[in-house]
């Protein structure tokens, strides 16, 4: 393989992991990521469906965009995840589809999961985040009202361990990409 081909071949989903790994970043050094890196990830990500796929393209850009939009609108919704991730999500969704948006979710909720474990172990703070996580989850079983569960979190967000989730979305993401032979 000659290098052209390496740079050329699914140019597009090199071009999305590039901007992943400074989303991750940005969002490992200033617990965000930015709208100067989301919205033009978006709205390019739709060009491109366009470009490559006419109106049937558009379609297919704009369903990969709200499936990346579903996966961490939740968490948004209660205070569990900042803005950011959520429209990150969506321009991967944008450039890649849904199918792919999907499985790169949730392989980002594992890198999540054991990124969140290992941290808290290694603050040796288990107990105290295992309590933590056990109100959180008590709250959203019994408080129905979104904002009464932001409102919540934004309380205790100062008291809290927070994971820079674009970290998780850029792993999985890209280990996802890697798998499904994507990248080569």
């Amino acid at each position: 393989m000659d290098w052209e081909t390496i740079l050329l071949d699914n140019w597009h989903v090199k071009f999305v992991c590039i901007v992943l790994i400074v989303a991750a970043y940005i969002d490992g050094k200033e617990l965000r990521v930015p709208n100067w890196i989301t919205f033009p990830m978006v709205l390019s990500g739709l060009v491109y469906s366009t470009w490559v796929g006419g109106l049937q393209g558009l379609g297919d850009g704009l369903w990969g965009m709200t499936v990346g939009l579903l996966t961490l609108l939740p968490l948004y919704a209660v205070g569990g995840m900042g803005a950011g991730d959520v429209k990150l999500m969506a321009g991967i969704g944008a450039w890649l589809g849904a199918a792919v948006t999907w499985w790169a979710f949730v392989a980002t909720v594992v890198v999540g999961a054991v990124m969140a474990i290992i941290m808290v172990l290694s603050r040796k703070a288990w107990d105290k985040h295992y309590g933590q996580f056990l109100l959180i989850a008590a709250e959203w079983m019994t408080i129905k009202d979104p904002r009464k569960l932001s409102a919540i979190a934004a309380e205790r967000k100062p008291r809290m361990f927070l994971l820079p989730y674009g970290i998780p979305i850029c792993i999985g993401s890209i280990g996802y990409f890697l798998y499904a032979g994507m990248i080569y």
